[in-house]
């Protein structure tokens, strides 16, 4: 027999056992697609359950733009095994040595160009923290200072297209994913920008936190720096066209400029001499793991999400905070302190599938622009990689650092707080200035 029930009262049955199932370590789909399952089997029956459930399950497993998941993901892998990081870091830091500092800057450039090739939050912290911190430490290079450049310019792939993130946000959203690349293209670059200028200005005001170069590691002929800068980043960047260039030039969809990414990617691989069979299986397998955990995900938090608005609670949420005194940007503010809180406990992936759904259309409601709207959000989601206690990009990044080095994970933490706090004021310029989101899709829609 079915329960009838007011939606206020669902809305605490949903999401307190939600919030003390996954706070007890269980898998984030597991936690959604249960909760969903059973509250619909209580309120719609078994009948109704079946129907909705199947076709949730199904919209995902047939929505063309996931497919660009897979193909991203088994891109971003192939680049991080193709050995251009090191070739990069290397050129970089015969040109960033000799400025204050100049090893830090020089990793988060490095991050922002893998951002645009790789993707992936993991793969870009792992091979930053394992190209660079040896470096930076052998220098002398405050602990902080290195740990936080490392995790700040690793989390740029969250922002900086073509990010995994953007193409799963999407489909949620119901906007465009090259769109989104677009939108997101500028606010990757400032913070960038942000960053290299706090480490600039923090090692000249404390030289000691990051010297440069040594006079005789500076004695490199220029014409040898250009050569290793031009070898090493041209074919960086003619991937980086590849993808993104044809997609916003309108030449392809994101799902095919990926495939045409996997393509160059190989073929990079290949002409490293880093490409072979053993490299490949990992590679295909890493691929299927990561696409199956989103995949999962999904499908779970479809059913949840279905519960959840099927039973009308989604409008409880957005009538109630429309209702807030605090105005628009009061409700737009707590938006995106609750978003930030939940960062620090839940995985990017359930936030998206459980929020952005609840969220976008209250966003609508208030009279912001739903690109806007969204890249503030994917803006702020990057905090949630670097704000402990589940700080994915402090803990890739502890999970490489050797005994010998002596950083702990308070020095990490103490690390990113300024590059967390520089994420913030760049949100604030974004409010600003919204064209920093707006401007690129705009020109390239005039086109």
């Amino acid at each position: 027999m079915m329960i009838d029930l007011s939606p206020e009262y669902i809305v605490l049955l949903m999401f307190i056992p939600l919030l003390v199932v996954i706070l007890l370590g269980y898998p984030l789909a597991i936690a959604l697609g249960g909760i969903g399952l059973m509250v619909s089997l209580v309120f719609f029956g078994p009948e109704q359950t079946y129907g909705v459930f199947y076709n949730r399950i199904w919209g995902v497993m047939i929505d063309y733009t996931f497919l660009a998941v897979p193909l991203f993901v088994f891109m971003g892998l192939l680049m991080e095994r193709s050995g251009v990081s090191e070739r990069l870091f290397g050129a970089l830091y015969l040109w960033m040595g000799p400025v204050p500092g100049g090893l830090a800057i020089g990793t988060v450039i490095l991050g922002t160009i893998l951002a645009a090739a790789v993707g992936i939050i993991g793969a870009s912290v792992v091979m930053l923290g394992l190209i660079a911190l040896p470096a930076m430490h052998a220098r002398n290079y405050k602990k902080e200072l290195a740990c936080g450049a490392i995790c700040a310019g690793g989390t740029l792939g969250i922002l900086i297209p073509p990010s995994v993130m953007l193409v799963v946000y999407g489909p949620v959203a119901d906007i465009g994913v090259g769109l989104l690349f677009m939108a997101a293209f500028l606010p990757g670059f400032m913070l960038s920008g942000l960053y290299c200028l706090y480490i600039l200005i923090s090692c000249l005001i404390h030289p000691e936190w990051g010297p440069p170069a040594s006079y005789e590691e500076r004695q490199v002929p220029f014409s040898k720096k250009v050569t290793m800068l031009f070898t090493s980043l041209l074919p960086t960047l003619s991937i980086i066209f590849a993808v993104l260039g044809t997609i916003f030039l309108g030449l392809a969809a994101p799902t095919e400029a990926a495939s045409v990414g996997c393509a160059a990617s190989a073929f990079l691989a290949l002409a490293y001499h880093r490409l072979n069979l053993q490299v490949l299986r990992e590679t295909l397998y890493q691929t299927a793991k990561v696409t199956s955990m989103v995949m999962i995900i999904a499908m779970c938090a479809g059913m949840f999400t279905a519960t959840f608005l099927g039973l009308g609670c989604g409008k409880v949420v957005e009538e109630a905070v429309l209702n807030l005194p605090f105005g628009k940007w009061g409700s737009f503010a707590l938006i995106h302190l609750i978003i930030f809180i939940l960062g620090m406990f839940i995985d990017w992936i359930g936030i998206i599938f459980i929020m952005i759904p609840i969220v976008t259309p209250i966003g609508e409601a208030l009279g912001f622009n739903k690109l806007w709207f969204a890249m503030m959000i994917i803006v702020n989601l990057q905090m949630s990689f670097m704000t402990p206690p589940f700080a994915y990009a402090i803990f890739y990044l502890r999970g490489i650092v050797k005994p010998e080095w002596g950083i702990e994970t308070n020095h990490i933490v103490r690390g990113v707080i300024p590059f967390v706090v520089l994420i913030m004021v760049g949100l604030i310029l974004c409010i600003i200035f919204p064209n920093i989101i707006l401007g690129l899709p705009k020109w390239l829609a005039m086109k």
